[in-house]
Formats: C-alpha cells, sequence, structure tokens
C-alpha cells in the first residue's frame, strides 16, 4: 500500500509542485522534497519553497544545479533575454532541466529509501515543452530502474489536468486558499496571485477564474457542471 511507503516531490514552491506536495501527502506515509538551485531569476523561489516545506511539516533538500545556467542560457536565468512566446519554444524553456531534475531527484530518494517520485509535468498546459511529454516520463522511468537497479515510480498528477482542473484537485484537497496565497509562479517573482502580466501569471489566472466559474454553477446535487 502507499501509504506505507515514501515519496520525493520535485519541488519549486509553485502552483504545479505545491498541488503535487498535498496529493502525495494525502497518498505516502512519508513524503520530502527537493528543490533545485539553477541560478533562477528569483532566489524568492528557493526561499518560497523552503517556507511551505517547513509550513507542511516534510524535509526539504536544496540542491545546486548552477551548471544549467552556464548550460542552457534562457529567460528564467539570465536578466538579459527577455521572457518572450512565439513561434517554437518560449525563451523560459530550460532544454534538459526536467531530465536532470528527475535523475538527481531519483539518486537523492534513493539514498532515502524512497522509491516513489511526483513531478507537476503536464502536456495540457505544457507550452510545448518536450521534457513535459508523458512519453518522456514513461520512457525516463524505464532508464532510471535499469541505470540504478531501483524500483522507482515516477508519479505525474497533473500529466492530463489544465489549469482550472489543477485548481479544481488543490480545492478537493482543501488547499486551494493555501496555494493561491503561499506559492510562486510569477516570472517577475511576485507571490500569489503575482504581476498578472506575465505568462505564466496569465495561464493561472485564467485558469483559476475557469474554475471558480464553473464552482458557482454547483447543482443541486453538489457536482460541479
Amino acid at each position: 500500500m502507499l501509504k506505507n511507503e515514501k515519496a520525493v516531490v520535485v519541488f519549486s514552491g509553485g502552483q504545479d509542485s505545491t498541488t503535487c506536495l498535498f496529493w502525495g501527502k494525502e497518498r505516502f506515509a512519508e513524503v520530502e522534497t527537493v528543490t533545485f538551485d539553477y541560478g533562477q531569476r528569483h532566489k524568492l523561489e528557493i526561499e518560497c519553497a523552503a517556507q511551505i516545506a517547513k509550513e507542511q511539516g516534510v524535509k526539504q533538500t536544496v540542491l545546486d544545479m548552477s551548471l544549467l545556467n552556464q548550460l542552457a542560457p534562457n529567460a528564467l536565468t539570465r536578466s538579459d533575454i527577455e521572457i518572450a512566446e512565439g513561434d517554437g519554444l518560449p525563451t523560459t524553456f530550460v532544454d534538459g532541466r526536467n531530465l536532470l531534475f528527475l535523475s538527481f531527484a531519483a539518486v537523492l530518494a534513493k539514498g532515502a529509501g524512497a522509491k516513489h517520485l511526483i513531478t507537476g509535468v503536464c502536456e495540457t498546459d505544457f507550452s510545448g515543452y518536450p521534457d513535459c511529454r508523458d512519453s518522456f516520463i514513461k520512457s525516463l522511468n524505464v532508464t532510471l530502474n535499469l541505470a540504478m537497479d531501483y524500483p522507482f515510480v515516477i508519479h505525474t498528477p497533473l500529466m492530463w489536468l489544465d489549469k482550472s482542473e489543477t485548481w479544481e484537485l488543490a480545492d478537493q484537497m482543501n488547499a486551494l486558499e493555501y496555494v493561491r496565497d503561499h506559492t510562486l509562479t510569477c516570472y517577475n517573482g511576485i507571490k500569489g496571485d503575482g504581476c498578472g502580466e506575465c505568462p505564466a501569471c496569465k495561464l493561472r489566472k485564467a485558469g483559476l477564474d475557469n474554475y471558480m466559474l464553473r464552482r458557482n454553477r454547483v447543482s443541486e446535487g453538489g457536482r460541479l457542471v
């Protein structure tokens, strides 16, 4: 039973990974988090993740991944690169990020006696990022098991959810207000509802608005319509 097992959440302190943290806490006997410092623009992201981990009573490990900044210049790590979307991948895409993050998380998990990895990647709102695809996750799961001779299971509870459904999942776990107020999604480093202008904030707000609209149309039977 999962209730007797341990999981590691790849944790940024954002909406998706915090929702995954609550999801994991409902299902596993023990959960801890791993956060990656890869030279992101806003150190507040790491501070936010640390605060949430503390408030939720879970262990957090921060790993230095600053090599990513050297290997893959992008708008998340370089202030001289504009955050922009257009044809092709947005400037916020970091080549190989999820591959590296999950690989290092697996090494940490094996040492901690955990065989479950939880990540908030999603094909529905993935902005074309190739390392958010279900096919990639399944492939990596096999690779990690072979490489380390260990029965890892990668869980992706948000894989087929859009942002409104991610808010709905948080609400089902009585965590919607916590996720809304305490997480950092904004590319400009503003907690909660953020700046409202960057692509991450627009996606987050559209999802919340859509979900709240649906929630307000609750039928007499108590089901969302």
